[in-house]
């Protein structure tokens, strides 16, 4: 095996042009493949850069063409030589038009035959491609996706140092102040029968950071949340993390509308318009049953509740006198495109979301078809066609129940299922949308109470401060969700910056004085020592890369993610620990095996 000793690479495979012909070059990298011609071998070499054609011929050195013979995909190998123009040019390669003649071939290291071919857009099994996590990250496209997003990082990072802003880190090991998602707990060796938390994120000290004086904040920062995964979530992730004093809501947004203005031009070469469209959070549910819609396509929400609420049809009329509604989508122009078989489908797919089913109507020829107008008198039938602005080549698709939250995540997740289908959602068409004005607190089925809806140190609408206590359904919140393509990139608020209207906002969500200054009595103290009007907001760094590259789930566009079950593969761990950490910690476990199974990948 030879070494590196005295030999310094020029640049990487993929820099090299025509312009480079004459010139002796140094390169290093994995072998992608050989080919031994008899008198003649080429080797396409490999780095994160793209690919080089190295050439061996019969006035080739012996000893070198016989190296060059042996070698074999993904060995490790340096090559000196010069570059020449080739005969056969390869136009679907950047490198295409030239190779490099050979002189001097460095063996640095061998490989076995690794489990997949480390090729572009490879179709093997997510659970072989996590377990050999470090061959899967050699795939170009891979590589591609990592390097994006550290250009994101750093245009991040050079964007708000221009606009004042402070990168400044805070704990890791913190305290936990449960109000959400679970905790990651880390127990104490110093201190026997008390935990730290890892953080959910940086919340609280960055609201101290401004009381601090630190009047413009950010950090790329770690974060953990012990929930159920998915494809747009990880157990541990990454937030721009971003803090302000002395700014509104409308001030906020712009600063950031720069910032997605900057990222998208110089990473994608798209232009963003701005300002982004404002919609409050009561606009998004009525029109897109969700809070997140998707903008890039039709297919809105009509209420029909008050056409049907005296109609003798009992799955369109109570939930309306229960205090529910019904409502419809106009999948406009494409009944043809959904037969019945399809329809049926979709009935199933709502079910999903609690509805208990699907009404619909067909417009095709002139003739109508539904499921439901044997039931409704031709009044309200055409009184239903009309408010959907409906003609012929449309399908109506319509949801009913006691709870709107049904009626919305059902139609919400309907439009865009119809869509998917349809094959109209155009990757490469970004609409971005703040949505605004979240109510203050949800109700919580499983807690029996009021939640916050974003965090408990979000500050409500000013017009809004007296119904905190006594009409927490109708509060509204000083919070803002920047939301793409149907995907929330980020959330924020103003901040409550007192320690009289924080204690109040404790006691709407009924937590008691003890568990305030047990929880957060230290943000609540602060406070009295004069906060400055402040707010920000947090992106999930992930889901922009996501969206930005086109990948399908945010572990593709991290290093070494978890799979579904929060395992991770190449590691093998969670893992036991030895008795002798446990000892150190006052710990006792009960031992248990588990093995992940593919289907949670």
């Amino acid at each position: 095996m030879d070494n590196l000793q005295n030999f310094r690479r020029t640049d990487y495979c993929g820099t090299f042009s025509a312009a480079n012909v004459g010139q002796e070059i140094s390169v290093c990298g994995w072998v992608q493949r050989q080919r031994n011609l008899g008198g003649l071998i080429f080797v396409d070499l490999r780095d994160r850069t793209g690919l080089l054609q190295l050439s061996f011929d019969d006035s080739t050195p012996r000893d070198i063409f016989e190296k060059a013979a042996s070698l074999r995909g993904e060995y490790v190998i340096a090559a000196k030589g010069l570059v020449r123009e080739r005969e056969s040019k390869n136009p679907d390669l950047p490198t295409g038009d030239i190779e490099v003649k050979v002189t001097e071939l460095r063996l640095l290291a061998k490989a076995e035959t690794p489990p997949f071919e480390i090729v572009e857009n490879s179709d093997v099994k997510d659970v072989t491609r996590l377990k050999y996590r470090y061959l899967d990250l050699r795939r170009p496209d891979m590589q591609r996706m990592i390097a994006l997003r550290h250009k994101i990082v750093k245009i991040c990072r050079d964007y708000f140092d221009e606009q004042g802003f402070l990168e400044i880190e805070t704990p890791i090991l913190t305290k936990s102040t449960p109000e959400g998602a679970r905790d990651y707990l880390v127990p104490s060796r110093v201190h026997p029968g008390k935990f730290y938390a890892l953080p959910q994120s940086p919340q609280q000290y960055k609201q101290l950071l401004m009381l601090s004086g630190f009047d413009r904040y950010f950090q790329i920062a770690r974060c953990f949340r012990d929930e159920d995964l998915r494809a747009d979530r990880q157990p541990e992730f990454t937030q721009i993390d971003l803090e302000m004093s002395f700014l509104d809501e409308e001030q906020i947004q712009t600063i950031q509308e720069g910032f997605l203005k900057r990222v998208f031009k110089e990473v994608l070469d798209v232009d963003v318009q701005t300002p982004f469209l404002r919609m409050p959070w009561r606009e998004a549910m009525d029109r897109f049953g969700s809070d997140k819609p998707d903008m890039r396509f039709g297919f809105e929400l009509q209420d029909i509740s008050d056409l049907v609420k005296d109609c003798g049809f009992g799955v369109f009329a109570e939930p309306v006198k229960a205090g529910g509604s019904v409502r419809l989508i106009n999948v406009n122009g494409h009944a043809k495109d959904f037969p019945r078989k399809k329809i049926d489908k979709l009935v199933e797919f709502v079910k999903t979301y609690k509805a208990k089913g699907l009404a619909w109507a067909r417009m095709l020829d002139g003739k109508v078809t539904s499921s439901y107008q044997k039931f409704l008198t031709d009044e309200e039938n055409a009184a239903i066609l009309e408010r959907a602005g409906a003609k012929d080549g449309d399908l109506i698709l319509i949801v009913g129940d006691v709870k709107d939250e049904v009626v919305f995540a059902s139609l919400g997740a309907l439009r865009i299922e119809c869509a998917k289908q349809l094959g109209i959602l155009d990757p490469n068409d970004f609409k971005f949308l703040w949505v605004t004005e979240f109510p203050m607190f949800e109700w919580s089925e499983e807690e029996g109470r009021y939640q916050a809806m974003h965090h408990p140190f979000t500050a409500p609408m000013l017009e809004d401060e007296d119904k905190m206590l006594t009409d927490k359904a109708g509060c509204r919140a000083r919070a803002y969700d920047i939301v793409l393509n149907g995907t929330e990139l980020g959330g924020g608020s103003i901040r409550i910056n007192t320690p009289e209207m924080q204690t109040k906002a404790f006691e709407a969500l009924g937590i008691s004085d003890e568990d305030i200054q047990e929880r957060f009595g230290h943000l609540v103290n602060a406070f009295q020592y004069g906060a400055p009007p402040h707010g920000g907001l947090a992106y999930g760094l992930d889901r922009l890369v996501m969206l930005m590259t086109g990948a399908s789930s945010i572990r593709d566009v991290i290093a070494f993610p978890k799979v579904q079950n929060a395992s991770d593969l190449m590691m093998n761990c969670p893992d036991v620990v030895d008795d002798k950490q446990l000892d150190d910690l006052s710990i006792a476990v009960t031992r248990m095996e588990e093995t992940p199974a593919e289907d949670e990948v």
